[in-house]
């Protein structure tokens, strides 16, 4: 019980932060957003940057472990000995991918979805890489931000607990606009 407030804490603290490291990861607020003041009347004592802090440990089996190989493998996700770790819509289209490429008449999916279908260079991604995790009961949320070619990008990763193990039942990116269940391989 105390994981989950201690997530939900988290992520409502890098949200009211309003700083750089959640407009890093979250994007620019949107224009109508009313702007931040300049400085508080009797501002709080100062706080040591966001970036000394040591990053929690990844922990064995969550949702942010489930999504770390895709970054550092890419077209992973397209790999048919992956499929245990995904369930439907996102296991359906990856099948009919699968079997649409046997079939000889061509590719469906990007081969790297996880990089938001990107040219990229592994240690720009290796370098701005930052995730973050939101759990609620049996469904979970992965953030991932990075820059790919000097461009910032956003997806979403959705997951639903089955027996015990977190599986991915979507893949969306924020910054393309796509959703890996809404494509069509037939």
């Amino acid at each position: 019980m105390a994981r989950p407030r201690l997530v939900a804490l988290s992520v409502v603290c890098l949200l009211t932060a309003g700083g750089a490291a959640a407009q890093g990861l979250f994007g620019a607020p949107p224009a109508n957003a009313p702007a931040e003041s300049a400085a508080p009347a009797n501002p709080p004592a100062a706080l040591p940057p966001a970036e000394s802090a040591p990053a929690a440990p990844v922990q064995p089996g969550s949702p942010t472990a489930m999504v770390k190989p895709f970054y550092e493998h890419a077209g992973l996700e397209l790999d048919p000995a992956q499929r245990s770790h995904f369930v439907d819509p996102a296991k359906s289209v990856l099948d009919k991918s699968d079997a649409l490429r046997k079939s000889g008449q061509g590719e469906c999916l990007d081969p790297n979805m996880a990089l938001d279908n990107a040219e990229y260079e592994k240690a720009e991604i290796d370098n701005s890489l930052k995730t973050i995790e939101a759990v609620k009961g049996d469904e979970a949320k992965v953030v991932v931000a990075f820059v790919a070619a000097g461009n910032p990008h956003r997806l979403e990763w959705k997951f639903k607990k089955v027996d015990g193990d977190w599986k991915i039942m979507d893949l969306l990116s924020v910054t393309g606009e796509w959703a890996l269940s809404q494509y069509q391989c037939e």
